[in-house]
């Protein structure tokens, strides 16, 4: 049985975060909106995983399809989605990741963009999945 309640709770925090990320690429903070796009995602296939009953660990959004494809199948643009957002778990938060400057410095709002498309990518297919789901009762 399809736990609607819980995939309801992490889809709406997926959703949320997404239109934080657009505001983040509106305002010129970039970087931020790049990890908030892949928060997003990572949130979105997460929310579908606890639906169906399945433990989700981790936060590469490649790494929770993998676990998800065992049980439906995913086409391969969402993995190709999947690994740009996964780029932006870590580079925009840590001074360090690059050799110098800071992250900000890094990102443009192509990225944003790109980075925004990817996560809206997911979670449509997501909430297809899941509106499929929940149509026949499982």
């Amino acid at each position: 049985m399809f736990d609607v309640e819980e995939f309801k709770r992490w889809i709406k925090q997926a959703e949320y975060t997404l239109k934080s990320a657009e505001r983040d690429k509106n305002s010129g903070d970039y970087s931020w909106a790049c990890f908030k796009a892949q928060q997003a995602g990572e949130l979105a296939v997460k929310a579908l995983l606890y639906g169906l009953g399945i433990m989700a660990y981790g936060h590469s959004i490649k790494k929770l399809l993998d676990v998800l494809s065992k049980e439906i199948e995913i086409p391969n643009e969402i993995f190709r989605y999947a690994r740009i957002l996964d780029r932006h778990y870590i580079p925009p938060r840590y001074p360090d990741a690059y050799v110098e400057g800071s992250p900000y410095e890094f990102y443009g709002i192509e990225d944003a963009e790109e980075a925004i498309k990817a996560a809206n990518t997911i979670i449509n297919f997501i909430m297809g999945v899941a509106n499929d789901s929940i149509r026949k009762g499982h």
